[in-house]
């Protein structure tokens, strides 16, 4: 999403789960490439060129912003947005991009939507990935959500694109979303997938976008995708495959040999942890207004290609 697109309106047991909890840090992730690859995951080049021939790029991941929520666990999230964007603009090296993993609006209504797409364009980027989460496809599918956010013009919510020898994915795995049932990806995307990914090189890096966690996390919450796993085959033959997610707003991880999994913190409210007690469902969590900074922030990583390891800075909105 160009910021000219933006200015055009288109029509697992409880611990298992627990134990891949990582510490509570940032909304928005920013993630190092060098020499063509993503270097959380330690990957070499993509075979085709010398590493040092590419140019070094980060980009930002944001998630779960839900503007138009206003109760008490957070009665402004259009505040948290544009705190956390203030945190992005002055970032030292300014990102080559940005990624909403989804739930921009909380009730997919045309002035959610219009009010998130504003803000998005106060990014000093030159360009916003997008893709939708449950919150987005409330009413009538992604219709709603296309006439705000459609990435390629094309009347689909998911594609890819390719950044410095990257290769992007962009996923929809919430248009059969229902509270209690894994949502899926559905058959005609999984065609798609496999149609996009046959063109792609095996040495280069992968990023996947999608809402919801792309494993299993705690089924009866619905945080998990029913048909992941034929998603996980087609992705399993990539040297470095790197899987962004959001949905239930705390940071988790998993690695499935070449694949890595990640989850971001919310924007806009925690969630309680895989199957708390007192939870039937996942809800907002409210604590007070002193605390809530604590739990919304940015995750800050740089990278020194072949010298040293990911540097990480998290920084809380209440810093």
């Amino acid at each position: 999403m160009t910021k000219q697109d933006l200015d055009r309106p288109r029509s697992a047991a409880r611990r298992g789960a627990l134990g891949c909890m990582a510490r509570w840090s940032g909304a928005a992730v920013v993630w190092g490439i060098a020499g063509g690859v993503l270097q959380a995951l330690g990957a070499t080049g993509d075979g085709r060129r010398p590493p040092s021939t590419y140019t070094p790029f980060t980009f930002v991941q944001i998630s779960d912003t839900h503007i138009g929520f206003n109760k008490k666990a957070n009665p402004d999230t259009s505040a948290s947005l544009r705190q956390a964007i203030a945190e992005i603009n002055a970032l030292p090296q300014t990102p080559a991009f940005v990624v909403h993993t989804g739930d921009l609006s909380h009730l997919s209504k045309p002035a959610q939507f219009g009010e998130v797409r504003e803000l998005l364009k106060e990014i000093k980027v030159d360009r916003v990935h997008t893709i939708p989460g449950e919150h987005d496809t409330i009413d009538n599918g992604a219709a709603g959500y296309l006439r705000y956010f459609d990435h390629d013009a094309n009347g689909r919510s998911w594609y890819s694109f390719d950044h410095d020898g990257v290769h992007f994915v962009g996923l929809n795995n919430v248009l059969a979303f229902k509270m209690g049932r894994l949502a899926a990806l559905g058959d005609d995307q999984l065609a798609w997938l496999k149609t996009d990914l046959a063109g792609v090189s095996h040495s280069t890096p992968v990023v996947v976008l999608a809402h919801i966690p792309m494993w299993t996390i705690w089924e009866p919450w619905g945080w998990g995708t029913a048909d992941s796993a034929q998603a996980m085959a087609m992705l399993r033959p990539f040297g470095s495959v790197t899987v962004l997610n959001g949905h239930i707003h705390q940071v988790m991880q998993k690695v499935e040999g070449n694949v890595e999994l990640h989850t971001a913190m919310s924007l806009a409210y925690p969630l309680p942890t895989p199957g708390q007690a007192g939870f039937g469902e996942p809800a907002p969590v409210a604590v007070s207004m002193d605390e809530l900074g604590a739990k919304l922030g940015t995750r800050r990583i740089s990278v020194h290609p072949g010298r040293h390891p990911l540097a990480l800075v998290d920084r809380s909105l209440e810093a």
